[in-house]
């Protein structure tokens, strides 16, 4: 069994291009190239498309991008792990973002990125960014890496919402046509189960679209997500994930007084988190709790303002009772919620805690897609007007 690693929230300039986080020996003090560094995701110099967003906002809704590899060894050890920091640098470089912090167990790796996160397991990859990032074209890239390590592709799945400023996003995220059209030539014939859909609400600003493909079209062994995206954020909250100019911390140390000022770290007490604050503003934060993962991005300033929570489910955990501490956080005016392959239960509990904090589901939209199972999606407004 792998050791667990405990190496603490670490910054590109605490990582070695060559380290590793499956491996357990000490960083070396060696920065990343300064092309692709940025303590601020607003003013990222990899990404000439956020002279176009600036006039508009911030894009703070998530793309997401799951992919699921398998070996015909049956013993697969700690498999993706096995990418060196270098390769995943490569990759996120073409998404046009970079690590800022990372921490690790014995059962993944989790990276905050300038724009969001990324997950290693030994069979799965997961990263979601924000902005104007170019997700899908991590797609290729990933896959020809896993097979260097005799990994082959056996499920994809992408979603998002449906962006605050959707005129800013670059190919191939300029419409859900396009990245459908994108994904189709990215992912090998053999992904031949596929479903492109886009699941309503009766929020016009608001819906979820999914594609999903797999080489089996309904997997039994498909653990469920559930991904909440929180807009119009109170103002009192807001501020808090704002800095103070020359406040002289670092990322890593004024994202973890962000994390308890919030009450974040109150959402799942057992997780390990790795948490980073942006200037001016903006948090990320990756929670370690056994084998599952959390997330949180948010996006503070007044107009535009947005955040997200993440978790895959549990066992060991009250999904919905995470949910509802998540919400709370940030009082947004408007929250919409995914389930991907949970229970009917599960939904329903998540309802109920959403609406214990005084707001109203306004729809509830469902699909069943191959490879990963039914999708719910749900909608919520506060009750009242803000004064």
């Amino acid at each position: 069994m792998l050791p667990i690693i405990s190496l603490g929230c670490l910054t590109p300039h605490a990582l070695s291009p060559t380290l590793s986080l499956s491996i357990t020996k000490p960083p070396y003090n060696t920065p990343l190239p300064p092309l692709l560094y940025s303590t601020n995701p607003k003013h990222n110099p990899t990404n000439t498309h956020n002279l176009s967003m600036a006039v508009s906002g911030f894009e703070g809704f998530e793309k997401r991008l799951e992919l699921q590899f398998s070996s015909h060894d049956p013993v697969t050890g700690i498999g993706l792990r096995q990418l060196d920091f270098k390769s995943l640098e490569q990759v996120l470089h073409q998404v046009q973002c970079t690590v800022v912090s990372a921490l690790g167990n014995q059962h993944f790796d989790s990276y905050v990125l300038s724009e969001s996160s990324l997950f290693v397991y030994p069979t799965k990859i997961i990263i979601k960014t924000c902005g104007t990032t170019q997700l899908l074209k991590s797609v290729q890239p990933f896959i020809n890496h896993a097979r260097t390590l005799n990994l082959h592709i056996i499920a994809l799945r992408y979603t998002r919402g449906s962006f605050i400023f959707p005129q800013a996003q670059p190919y191939p995220h300029t419409s859900f046509h396009e990245e459908i059209v994108y994904l189709e030539d990215s992912i090998p014939h053999h992904l031949c189960y596929r479903k492109a859909s886009v699941i309503p609400s009766k929020l016009t600003s608001h819906s979820w679209h999914v594609f999903s493909a797999g080489a089996v079209e309904y997997p039994d062994d498909v653990p469920y997500t559930v991904e909440v995206c929180m807009t119009d954020l109170d103002q009192t909250l807001a501020r808090k994930f704002f800095r103070h100019p020359n406040d002289g911390k670092n990322g890593d140390s004024a994202g973890r007084e962000m994390t308890g000022l919030t009450g974040i770290n109150r959402i799942n007490p057992n997780a390990q988190i790795c948490d980073f604050a942006f200037e001016p503003c903006g948090y990320s934060m990756n929670g370690l709790d056994r084998d599952c993962y959390s997330t949180i991005h948010v996006t503070p300033e007044h107009g535009f303002s947005y955040a997200s929570f993440e978790c895959l489910g549990s066992m060991y955990n009250d999904m919905a009772d995470m949910v509802k501490k998540a919400v709370k956080v940030f009082g947004p005016a408007t929250v919409s919620v995914a389930t991907t392959n949970a229970s009917d239960d599960v939904c329903m509990r998540i309802k109920g805690a959403v609406e214990q904090l005084g707001m109203k589901c306004r729809s509830c939209s469902m699909d069943v897609v191959p490879a990963a199972g039914m999708v719910v999606f749900q909608t919520f407004t506060t009750r009242r007007k803000r004064i």
